[in-house]
C-alpha cells in the first residue's frame, strides 16, 4: 500500500491534474513548489518548499514517502533529474515514476530526444520499483493560441502536416496515478497517446467546429521555426531542440498511437475533439 506521494512539478500541467486527482481519490499526497505561498492545491494536500538546485529540501520533501512522481526541467541541462532521483534514494522512496517525453533516445528527433535519457537512467538504475512515462504532444499545447484565435488570426504551424497521437493531459496524469498505486505496472515504459492521431490543421479544424469560428494557421517553414521560438523567448538550445523535433514530426516520425492509455486506465484514451469541448471556455474568453 503506498502510504505518501509526493508530487513534483505539483503546479505543472501534469502534476497540478495528478495532485487534484490523487487527492480526490483520498490518496495522501504532498505537493513540490518552490513557493509553497503560491501552490493552489485541495486543502488536504501537502505543500513542500523544493528547489532543483538544493538537494537538502529535496530529501525534506521526500521524508516519510513511499512514491515519487518525478518531472526534470524541460530542455538540454539533465542534472535536475539526478539530482532527483539521489534525494528520493536518500529518503528511502519505494517507487519512481518519471514523466519522459515520446521517442526519447531516438536519434532522429534530434537534441529534444537526449533530454529525458539520462533521467530515464537514473530510474531504472535507483534499485527502486520504477516507471517511465513518454507522453505524446499534449492537447494542451494548443491554449497557446487562445490569444490568436481571440485575435482572428491564424495560429503558427511548426510541424506542416505532421501527425501526432496527440494526448489528453487529464489521461496522463491518471495513467500517473495508477502507476504511483499499483505495483503489477512497475518495471515499465509506457507510451502515452490519444486514440488516433492529428495534424496542427486538424486540431485547428476541430477547434473551428467545436468553436463555432475560423480557425486557421500559419505554416512556418523549417528555417523559420527557431526564429519563431527564440522570437517567444527560448533560449538557443532549447529553440533548436524544439526546431529539429517539430522537423522529426513534420517528416512522419511522432504519427504514433499506442494502446497504453487502455492498459492503464481500462478505458480508451481521450481525443482531442474531447479535450476541446471540455475547454472550450478557455478559447471563448481569449
Amino acid at each position: 500500500m503506498v502510504d505518501m506521494i509526493l508530487v513534483t512539478g505539483a503546479t505543472g500541467t501534469i502534476g497540478s491534474e495528478l495532485v487534484r486527482h490523487l487527492a480526490a481519490r483520498g490518496e495522501k499526497v504532498r505537493a513540490l513548489t518552490r513557493d509553497p505561498a503560491r501552490a493552489r492545491v485541495p486543502s488536504e494536500v501537502e505543500v513542500a518548499r523544493g528547489d532543483y538546485l538544493d538537494r537538502s529540501s529535496l530529501e525534506a520533501a521526500m521524508s516519510g514517502v513511499t512514491a515519487a512522481f518525478l518531472v526534470g526541467l524541460p530542455g538540454p541541462s539533465v542534472q535536475h533529474d539526478g539530482v532527483l532521483v539521489a534525494a528520493a534514494r536518500a529518503a528511502g522512496v519505494g517507487r519512481l515514476v518519471k514523466l519522459s517525453a515520446i521517442a526519447t533516445g531516438d536519434p532522429e528527433v534530434g537534441p529534444s530526444g537526449e533530454w529525458h535519457v539520462a533521467g530515464e537512467r537514473a530510474v531504472r538504475e535507483s534499485g527502486a520499483q520504477w516507471v517511465v512515462l513518454r507522453p505524446s504532444s499534449f492537447a494542451s499545447n494548443t491554449l497557446g493560441w487562445a490569444r490568436s484565435i481571440g485575435a482572428g488570426e491564424p495560429v503558427p504551424n511548426l510541424s506542416g502536416d505532421g501527425l501526432q497521437g496527440v494526448v489528453d493531459p487529464r489521461d496522463v496524469s491518471e495513467a500517473a496515478a495508477a502507476v504511483l498505486l499499483d505495483e503489477r505496472w512497475v518495471g515499465r515504459t509506457y507510451t502515452l497517446t490519444g486514440p488516433e492521431t492529428i495534424s496542427v490543421p486538424g486540431q485547428a479544424a476541430v477547434l473551428a467546429d467545436v468553436l463555432g469560428r475560423p480557425v486557421t494557421t500559419h505554416d512556418l517553414a523549417p528555417d523559420e521555426v527557431r526564429e519563431h521560438l527564440l522570437g517567444w523567448g527560448q533560449d538557443e538550445a532549447v529553440a533548436d531542440g524544439i526546431a529539429r523535433g517539430s522537423a522529426y514530426v513534420r517528416r512522419g516520425g511522432n504519427a504514433v498511437v499506442t494502446e497504453d492509455v487502455r492498459e492503464l486506465l481500462g478505458r480508451p484514451a481521450r481525443t482531442y475533439r474531447a479535450w476541446a469541448r471540455d475547454h472550450r471556455e478557455a478559447f471563448d474568453t481569449a
